[in-house]
């Protein structure tokens, strides 16, 4: 097989391959087979027809395409290794020469991973960050642990109030008519946490156990049901049950309760640590995060849409992970959140285009100043993920290897390290960010 290539436009090139007679021989071989197993011919079983009475009965032309199907795969991934391009996206095959007897020749057209053309990386001053804990943070994190232990007691006086959940049944009406997904009864709501459309839980602050309201909203323009976009509706609602929150004392019987420690005065002495160990880790990923948008900020690429768009898929998959993880799918999110998946997307662009520049960069100064990943490097991190899943380095290597993953998370390395890099050479300015 011989590949040559040329560049055709800024990230996009032509891949120019032939495939010796041999191969396509064999492919005609494999594509008879697997035809020959379906046809009926008057006389003969199925797979019984003999090579040449098929082929003058159907043409030799009708293996063509199967041939081609099973040389193409083979043929494009040979090409790119021995051309050494990098492709982000699926390529556009033009055939321009397939017959027996002959090789197979096609042109692929292809975008690739672009060119990056550095700027200034070593020696930019990033601000400095502090790791102090305050008071005002240990009683926010106090009263966190308050909200997430209190218990909900059911109020039959008074009205509901931001923070209250409230046990309601609802139906919504769109131009006088119900529409799908917009009934549920006896749901719990807690009032301020907008989880339904705007402007609807503030309009149940106030009521009271037994109310019946109407409740009246606009749907968002970007709504992901079309026939609601922009739409004002009307959501007939019973308060049955009205839940108020009871914060538990912060005492020493709170500090046992929610830790290992038997006073209060032990318990916040702890905070304090995870908290400046959690600023600490925080300063750490705002200096990487400062330094790294610099160096970005400071280097020239055209990145292909391609590429954008495959991270935003990858994000998108990232979140829909996590909306799993808690229970809830897309669809009950997009309902509750009122957006639909085309904005979800838009919504991601740009953190999606930061990413892949970002990763570009790093990669084109890990390129430039030999930045590998060694055994030893890839042992370190298999030995921590270990710790983490509960299960031994070896059996997750052979995971990863197994499942083609072990190059992605050298390729991670490679990335953390540079930035390392990038953070060792840069200068740390007195002034606190």
């Amino acid at each position: 097989m011989k590949a040559t290539w040329e560049k055709i436009d800024k990230n996009l090139v032509a891949v120019d391959v032939e495939v010796g007679e041999q191969q396509v021989t064999e492919a005609l071989d494999k594509a008879f087979k697997k035809v020959v197993a379906k046809v009926n011919v008057p006389g003969f079983r199925k797979g019984k027809v003999p090579r040449a009475l098929f082929e003058k009965r159907f043409g030799i032309e009708s293996l063509y395409q199967d041939a081609i199907d099973i040389l193409l795969p083979d043929a494009y991934s040979n090409a790119v290794d021995e051309t050494g391009i990098e492709p982000v996206d699926r390529p556009e095959i033009e055939v321009e020469q397939f017959g027996k007897g002959q090789t197979f020749k096609f042109k692929a057209k292809v975008t690739v991973k672009p060119e990056v053309e550095l700027g200034e990386y070593k020696g930019l001053e990033i601000p400095a960050t502090d790791a102090i804990v305050t008071e005002e943070e240990i009683d926010e994190e106090l009263n966190r642990l308050q909200q997430r232990h209190a218990e909900l007691t059911v109020i039959d006086e008074g009205a509901a109030e931001n923070g209250d959940v409230v046990v309601i049944d609802f139906e919504g009406f769109a131009d006088g008519e119900p529409f799908e997904g917009g009934k549920a009864e006896r749901y719990s709501l807690e009032l301020g946490s907008d989880s339904f459309i705007p402007g609807f839980e503030e309009q149940i602050v106030g009521m009271k156990t037994g109310d019946f309201k109407d409740v009246e909203v606009t749907f968002p323009e970007e709504y992901h049901a079309e026939n609601l976009k922009g739409k004002a509706a009307v959501f007939k609602v019973k308060v049955h049950e009205i839940k108020r929150k009871n914060l538990p004392a912060l005492d020493d019987e709170f500090a046992k309760d929610v830790s290992e420690f038997d006073t209060l005065d032990e318990f916040k002495q702890d905070l304090t640590s995870k908290l400046k160990e959690r600023k600490e880790k925080d300063a750490e990923q705002a200096r990487e995060t400062a330094i790294l948008e610099k160096v970005a900020e400071n280097a020239e690429i055209d990145i292909p849409q391609a590429m954008i768009d495959s991270e935003v898929d990858y994000m998108v998959r990232e979140f829909e992970n996590r909306l799993r993880m808690q229970g809830m799918t897309m669809d009950i999110y997009y309902q509750f959140s009122g957006q639909s998946e085309s904005a979800l997307r838009e919504q991601m662009r740009e953190d999606a285009t930061k990413r892949v520049r970002n990763n570009l960069v790093l990669e084109k100064i890990a390129k430039q100043e030999g930045i590998e990943v060694t055994e030893a490097d890839l042992s370190e991190e298999l030995e921590s993920l270990s710790g983490m899943y509960n299960r031994p380095s070896d059996e997750l290597r052979d995971i990863f290897t197994r499942n083609g993953n072990i190059e992605n998370l050298k390729g991670e390395l490679v990335l953390r390290k540079t930035l390392k890099f990038l953070l060792d050479n840069s200068k740390v300015t007195t002034e606190v960010a």
